[in-house]
């Protein structure tokens, strides 16, 4: 580790400590660290087109989905086995107990893996934004299916055993809305306000993972990034750390949070 590095994390470690009300927000980095994809980025799959010629945001979209559900499933089912194939790393770990350990810690994820539930973050405090992989549901009779490995090895699209429908997850598709319920939860929590925000493994492209670290810093909280690479972030937060999410975050626990 180097020793900028090194003062960096001593400088969180401290801010943390301190900070009673805290929000972080993790993106695809975050889980790239347990071998899945991101979208773009450093490593990103989907940084040109599909098979199909077509950007990733019309593969994966709820519009293709009506359309040509065979077509969505094929890119839906490759982010299922993905998922399915790793689990939660040592950044998942330790936010779960970060959490733990300040009861004010909320957690806002892009991610739809289920990794931080499976970590041990209190799902109370837990706002999945994109939703998640599983379980799925019918469109038609609404029946739901839990079984995700079981589908993604029969074909595709996923059938529903009551009435044949087309079944899909519980995620956002690119051009659907955000659930109505996770987006009031992030606005209530940032209406209380927060002393601490950090970013980390996202590159920040849609404006309500950019807000709340914009509206904490006009408000006087101290802002984070955690991110191997420069992104529209950069630039507007108080601190920037140049790193993977997994070496960096149980090193600021047993820094000096403690019980």
């Amino acid at each position: 580790m180097s020793a900028s590095l090194a003062v960096q994390i001593a400088e969180l470690s401290a801010r943390l400590a301190s900070a009673r009300r805290i929000l972080i927000i993790t993106g695809a980095g975050l889980s790239a660290e347990s071998g899945l994809p991101t979208y773009r980025g450093l490593g990103g799959l989907y940084n040109g087109r599909t098979a199909e010629g077509l950007p990733i945001e019309v593969a994966l979209s709820g519009d293709m989905l009506r359309e040509r559900p065979e077509l969505c499933w094929k890119y839906l089912a490759e982010l299922g086995r993905a998922c399915l194939g790793a689990a939660p790393n040592a950044g998942h770990r330790a936010l779960a107990e970060l959490q733990r350990r300040k009861p004010g810690c909320w957690l806002l994820t892009q991610n739809i893996d289920g990794y931080h539930l499976a970590a041990g973050s209190p799902p109370e405090r837990l706002i999945e934004i994109h939703g998640q992989l599983a379980p799925l549901y019918c469109q038609s009779c609404g029946q739901e299916s839990a079984e995700l490995a079981e589908h993604l090895r029969q074909p595709l699209p996923p059938r529903c055993a009551r009435c044949a429908g087309i079944l899909r997850p519980p995620v956002v598709l690119f051009g659907e809305m955000l659930p109505e319920q996770a987006i009031d939860r992030l606005y209530h929590e940032l209406r209380e306000g927060f002393d601490l925000v950090m970013a980390i493994g996202t590159t920040a492209s849609f404006p309500y993972i950019r807000e709340p670290l914009l509206r904490t810093r006009q408000n006087g909280g101290f802002t984070v990034e955690i991110n191997p690479q420069a992104t529209e972030l950069t630039a507007s937060v108080d601190l920037s750390l140049r790193c993977g999410a997994g070496d960096v975050l149980p090193e600021l626990l047993s820094h000096s949070l403690s019980d």
